[in-house]
């Protein structure tokens, strides 16, 4: 266990490594074949804190450049003055975007180490909640044709997870057809979400919403996009009783969740700890939702957000986003598996209980 003097953060290595996606991929709004990984290892005394977001190569150099001289020397249990200064060095630059996810990783990695150097696993510092986190199955790209659409839900569902996700959007008319497909094919007893990406105009998101409901989707995920509240707190108040509406996935800090909250546009908040400034950007999603009354959902990179997840009182579930689960067993070491519907910390190993691996990774460096 490191001791007091042992506490100055000595460097951060920040690395982004480019994968590329089983298959070209799209959703309502954007399309992609490949995912880039920016990784920060911090280093203090003889341990080494991990972590991660999914944005730009250009958010590692921003990392490098600015980020990892401010915090070299500083005390790595200064948490919130060390966050606040991250803060502070990217006023000028813009703090969303490549900014928000370098700041979030670096957040990650500082929170990683600080479990690590008192040898506890990070839902115990963070305080735990709960034992078991439940997952819900998300992919069913817009890209995919119905065969596929239909594997992967139902595979999901036949290995325990009793709620999947699937995109909508690239083309409206086809959405019933492709929910109606999915539903037959998971069942009736699994819950179904659907996310278009703030596809959708309201009064398209309205009409579709009422087609949904006949296939009982639950879930109704950025029918317009989060950057209109107004249109979000329409759309929610009108949909079809038993179907929440949720958003928050591009909230780069606080701010962004809190505005959501206070228009009353979503019936679930949705925060993602790569994005939103790392744990701690998590933690306060968690704290605005307990004050406005509202349930928290954890978006995508399921084994970053795992101990925060276990630890976030208003949490209701976590997303198994398929190209980021893929990701993390490909290059860490320590990712967890689903069990019953739900994943659950490796108490045995200090941090997060995740370890790069490098000989891996390399061959995938930007």
């Amino acid at each position: 266990m490191a001791t007091v003097a042992e506490v100055a953060l000595r460097r951060l290595v920040v690395d982004a490594f480019t994968i590329p996606a089983e298959a070209p991929e799209s959703d309502g709004t954007a399309s992609w074949s490949s995912t880039t990984m920016v990784v920060v290892e911090a280093h203090a005394g003889d341990e080494v804190g991990l972590g991660y977001t999914y944005a730009d190569a250009s958010a590692a150099d921003l990392a490098r450049r600015v980020l990892a001289p401010l915090l070299e020397g500083a005390d790595v249990f200064a948490g919130e003055r060390c966050w606040r200064s991250l803060l502070d060095a990217v006023r000028n630059t813009g703090r969303q975007g490549v900014a928000a996810a370098a700041i979030s990783a670096v957040d990650a990695a500082l929170w990683d180490l600080r479990a690590r150097l008192l040898q506890v696993p990070l839902c115990d510092l963070l305080g735990r909640a709960r034992d078991r986190v439940p997952i819900y199955g998300s992919g069913g790209f817009t890209s995919y044709d119905r065969r596929r659409l239909e594997a992967q839900l139902s595979g999901w569902a036949q290995a325990g997870i009793r709620r999947v996700k699937m995109k909508i959007g690239t083309h409206p008319d086809d959405d019933p057809g492709r929910v109606a497909a999915a539903r037959e094919a998971i069942g009736p007893d699994v819950e179904l979400f659907v996310d278009a990406n703030g596809a959708y105009s309201v009064q398209q998101a309205l009409l579709l919403a009422r087609r949904f409901a006949e296939q009982d989707v639950r879930w109704f995920e950025e029918p317009v996009s989060s950057d209109d509240p107004t249109g979000l707190r329409q759309v929610r108040e009108r949909v079809p009783a038993g179907m929440a509406v949720a958003a928050g996935e591009y909230g780069w800090g606080p701010w962004d969740h809190r505005a959501l909250l206070e228009a009353e546009a979503v019936d679930v908040l949705q925060a993602d700890a790569t994005r939103c400034l790392g744990i701690t950007g998590f933690l306060r999603a968690a704290a605005l939702c307990e004050a406005h009354g509202r349930p928290l959902s954890g978006h995508c990179a399921p084994a970053l957000h795992l101990h925060v997840a276990a630890a976030a009182g208003p949490l209701i579930h976590l997303e198994w986003f398929h190209d980021h689960a893929r990701i993390e067993h490909l290059l860490l070491d320590g990712a967890p598996d689903p069990v019953d519907g739900a994943i659950q910390p490796d108490r045995s190993r200090p941090g997060n209980g995740l370890d790069l691996r490098r000989s891996d990774a390399e061959r995938l460096a930007v």
